[in-house]
């Protein structure tokens, strides 16, 4: 069974760090994208960023060079350091892993991060 599990959330002031990791375990199958995704109360889940196997990365515009994703293959591991955060980062943050075959897709728990003004 695959888990996907989430941790570093939690409260910090608007200007503060925070880093997020994601572990997924179980899959007998290779992850080819890893992603952070985000949702605020009262709004859809969104995009934050993704990276691929070969370190390739993408990030939505509100978080983009105040957020860096990155990985490590061997632990199929990820990773969302969060810098300079801003009240409106405030969010479940989820980690998302999708596989080379077949292209399953595995969600975690999801991890409050707070942003205080």
């Amino acid at each position: 069974q695959v888990q996907v599990v989430e941790s570093g959330g939690g409260l910090v002031q608007a200007g503060g760090s925070l880093r997020l990791s994601c572990a997924v375990s179980g899959s007998s199958l290779s992850i080819n994208l890893m992603g952070w995704y985000r949702q605020a109360p009262g709004k859809q889940r969104e995009l934050v960023a993704i990276i691929t196997s070969r370190y390739s990365s993408k990030y939505e515009d509100a978080v983009r060079g105040r957020f860096t994703i990155s990985r490590d293959n061997a632990k199929n591991t990820v990773y969302l350091q969060m810098n300079s955060l801003k009240p409106e980062d405030t969010a479940v943050y989820y980690c998302n892993a999708i596989t080379v075959t077949g292209g399953y897709s595995y969600w975690g728990q999801g991890t409050q991060v707070t942003v205080s003004s």
